[in-house]
């Protein structure tokens, strides 16, 4: 099955699979710093390049997220959906890490994708 959202890769070295997975795990402990060098720098590499722009992608999501939470939080609901959120981060970093170890195309379904 193959669209616009899922390219199709070839071949996906086991060095490929080693930098989506850092970039998916740099996103749960350093934002988007590390999506965003790895889509900026491994412009040769399909593969992580699709996949440091999903983690770019969702790295952007949660700062908008915890922005919305901080200033809903002024109302109190706010309060409740920063742990809510870190869940959320966590649990698709994960996901995405363990699929690109695997070689595996990973969407978190959630993310608002401004890097096409």
């Amino acid at each position: 099955m193959s669209n616009d959202l899922m390219p199709d890769f070839k071949e996906i070295t086991q060095d490929s699979k080693n930098m989506a997975l850092l970039s998916w795990i740099g996103t749960f402990f350093l934002g988007f710093i590390p999506g965003l060098i790895l889509y900026v720098i491994k412009t040769d590499d399909a593969y992580v390049q699709d996949q440091s722009k999903e983690s770019l992608n969702w790295s952007i999501t949660v700062m908008i997220a915890y922005v919305a939470a901080f200033l809903l939080s002024f109302i109190a609901i706010g309060v409740v959906l920063f742990p809510i959120i870190g869940i959320c981060h966590l649990i698709f970093c994960i996901m995405g890490a363990v699929s690109t170890s695997k070689g595996n195309q990973f969407r978190v379904p959630f993310a608002i994708r401004l890097i096409k």
